[in-house]
């Protein structure tokens, strides 16, 4: 049997980083004291205690000498570009890493993996959420982050650049994942898994499914899953290859989030069929209001958002051709049509056509075209756009009605939880959504 791994997890980055030490900490060459400030100067990070003392270096590490050890970040970000982004002070427990990187101060949590998913699962979910789903959630977010690890060594041990666009004068299509983590192993915000140290309460409950399946993950032929998970799918999940890299993987792919049936024929890649999918409201296990189970989801700022499953917005001619501009830096002039080219087996567009005045392009995958739509994230880019109130062929509003939260692959965390709350363990719950995944113990 394996030993539990530690991971390395990265807060933030900042020109100046302030930290609190509270407990027994091996401090770097001797220097005394528990509050630090940590600059960058001069290619190298200036190390300034309370009393005014100061050493520097490319690198430092408070190395924690027991459990109850931890120490304080300040002003960490959190939701970094979503619409709920926000500073706050964090608790972590473990090392404390300081690094150099991209021109600012990097500081990194080194933690035991089971510590760091108590975080994730107390963080990610309430402490009202099911055991079930709460054990369904711990057993994705270990095997995603093993499954990062491994794809981090595979990587660097290629000869050749990981591309994570391809553009031409017409088009530009881009992914976003974690592979820009070179200096430690995932961030600590939603990019990678909401990650708040101890600074949020680490409920029984997570506590105890963190125990409960310990060390158990998800795999495929031996190797383990890259398990992924979103709020809410909007009634059927996508596949991997249609939101991130080009690669296949049979455990993420198309899953209708309902005991019903009579959806399962859709196919939402077909223009017609996804625009009345998307204007209806069709059963699935996350076409919910019930608050009591949203709230096992959704902390108490996500909970402000009240449609989920199906939503709308609406942008003056002005508004998106301004937005559009400066999300993507292109100047398409006034705006004649965004129009489908490539919907995915959830409805959400992989490529979307911006025609303006003076510029066409088409752009993906999702969170590039939910980017280029939002002053922070458009809920999901499974969505149909109204042009209205034309004069001259220039639409003066457009409407865009969506579907799902988020980028739907894998787990839905809505439907999850009403599976939880119907009576599911975490054994069916993963079943239902990574289909042919076996679930194994690895330490």
């Amino acid at each position: 049997m394996n030993k539990q791994p530690e991971i390395e997890v990265g807060i933030l980055a900042e020109k100046k980083i302030t930290f609190e030490l509270d407990g027994n900490y091996a401090l770097p060459n001797g220097l005394l004291g528990s509050r630090f400030e940590g600059s960058l100067l001069n290619g190298e990070i200036e190390l300034t205690t309370a009393d005014g003392t100061s050493l520097k270096g490319r690198e430092f590490i408070f190395q924690a000498n027991s459990p109850a050890d931890s120490f304080l970040l300040e002003d960490v970000i959190i939701g970094i570009d979503f619409h709920w982004e926000q500073k706050e002070n964090q608790r972590f427990c473990g090392d404390l890493k300081l690094l150099v990187e991209a021109g600012k101060v990097r500081a990194v949590n080194r933690v035991p993996l089971e510590e760091y998913l108590r975080s994730v699962i107390s963080s990610e979910m309430s402490a009202t959420s099911s055991p079930e789903l709460l054990k369904a959630h711990a057993v994705i977010s270990r095997s995603w982050l093993l499954a990062q690890i491994e794809k981090s060594k595979k990587l660097k041990a290629r000869a050749t650049n990981y591309q994570t666009s391809v553009q031409t004068d017409g088009e530009l299509i881009r992914w976003y994942d974690r592979e820009d983590h070179t200096l430690f192993d995932v961030c600590a915000d939603d990019h990678c898994q909401r990650y708040q140290g101890i600074t949020k309460i680490i409920s029984d409950k997570a506590s105890q499914a963190i125990d409960e399946t310990l060390g158990e993950v998800l795999l495929l032929n031996e190797d383990i899953c890259d398990a992924r998970f979103s709020k809410c799918c909007g009634g059927i999940s996508e596949n991997f290859e249609n939101v991130w890299e080009p690669v296949y993987h049979s455990y993420l792919t198309k899953v209708v989030d309902s005991d019903q049936a009579e959806t399962t024929c859709v196919d939402l890649r077909k223009e017609d069929e996804a625009d009345k999918w998307i204007r209806s409201s069709p059963p699935a296990f996350c076409n919910t209001d019930d608050k009591q189970v949203l709230s096992q989801v959704l902390p108490d700022f996500d909970q402000a958002t009240a449609d989920f499953y199906r939503w709308q917005v609406e942008y003056s001619q002005e508004e998106l051709s301004a937005l559009i501009r400066k999300k993507t830096g292109i100047d398409f002039g006034q705006l004649i049509r965004l129009e489908p080219v490539e919907r995915g087996h959830s409805s959400r567009l992989i490529k979307l056509k911006i025609t303006g005045t003076q510029r066409t392009m088409t752009i993906g995958k999702e969170l590039e075209i939910r980017r280029a739509l939002s002053e922070s994230h458009l809920y999901s880019s499974a969505f149909v756009v109204d042009h209205l109130d034309e004069e001259e062929g220039i639409p003066q509003r457009f409407r865009l009605i969506g579907a799902g939260w988020g980028h739907g692959v894998g787990l839905c965390q809505i439907g999850a939880a009403v599976m939880g709350e119907k009576g599911y363990d975490y054994q069916a719950i993963l079943k239902h959504y990574f289909r042919g995944a076996q679930l194994k113990k690895r330490y």
